[in-house]
């Protein structure tokens, strides 16, 4: 049985869409074009569309043609993926640019969410990550000194922090994110390349290593536009809840 015409002209235009064919930004043709191409009434022709936007490939706006999007980049928050490997498994080039690598003691707020004692040192880095050389998260990263000393002779540049901490018998362990949304700041508008006050996806996190302890408080910053953020679940518990994912 063939497929309905709906379907053919979905994938007809995602082909034309992941092959380069048609670029985020350029128009899709117009309902009277694709009736015309396919032969079909305007009926098929919308709910291919409506697929397309359903998946995140296209977006519609009354009064004019349908336009290719930059399909954004899934994060998950509920498993601990080093950004490096994120994105190769996304299949794209990550990238970074140190900002700062600094030994300070900690003061209120950073003592509070490391559990320390705001005399207490911590070594601070303010990283810039990119996929395929476009500005996609600025990181703010705070370990307590024992384990962050070990970042000042290498190369942040170059390297996955996690991986590396990870490699020197500092393996996160159990985590905890948080996420909300919040206006760019003046560092976040000219690293991100934003205008300052536009919204901006805060992941917090808190890690701890084999000893309960928490070892990093951090805060990435992702641009709304490039990267969602999913969790996955389960199943459903008993009382009618979602149930976290295990993995």
């Amino acid at each position: 049985m063939a497929e309905p015409v709906y379907i053919q002209i979905a994938d007809d235009l995602r082909e034309q869409i992941t092959s380069g064919r048609l670029r985020p930004g350029d128009d899709v043709p117009t309902e009277a074009d694709l009736a015309a191409r396919w032969s079909t009434s305007r009926g098929p022709i919308r709910n291919a569309l409506a697929s397309l936007r359903n998946e995140g490939l296209i977006e519609t706006t009354r009064g004019r043609p349908a336009r290719v999007v930059a399909r954004k980049a899934d994060q998950a928050v509920d498993v601990s993926v080093p950004f490096t490997r994120w994105a190769r498994e996304l299949g794209v080039t990550p990238g970074a640019r140190t900002q700062q690598v600094s030994l300070r003691r900690a003061g209120p707020a950073k003592a509070a969410a490391l559990g320390i004692d705001e005399d207490d040192m911590v070594v601070t880095v303010v990283r810039l990550r990119l996929l395929d050389d476009r500005p996609t998260m600025l990181e703010r990263l705070c370990y307590i000194e024992s384990v962050g000393r070990l970042l000042l002779d290498a190369d942040p540049d170059r390297i996955s922090i996690t991986e590396f901490l990870g490699s020197k018998g500092h393996p996160i362990v159990k985590l905890q994110h948080e996420i909300d949304a919040v206006a760019a700041d003046e560092e976040d508008a000219e690293l991100l390349r934003v205008p300052a006050g536009s919204p901006i996806l805060r992941l917090t996190r808190t890690s701890r290593g084999p000893d309960g302890r928490i070892f990093e408080a951090s805060e990435d910053r992702y641009l709304s536009d490039v990267v969602r953020f999913t969790v996955a679940a389960s199943g459903i518990s008993d009382d009618g809840h979602y149930m976290r994912a295990v993995g």
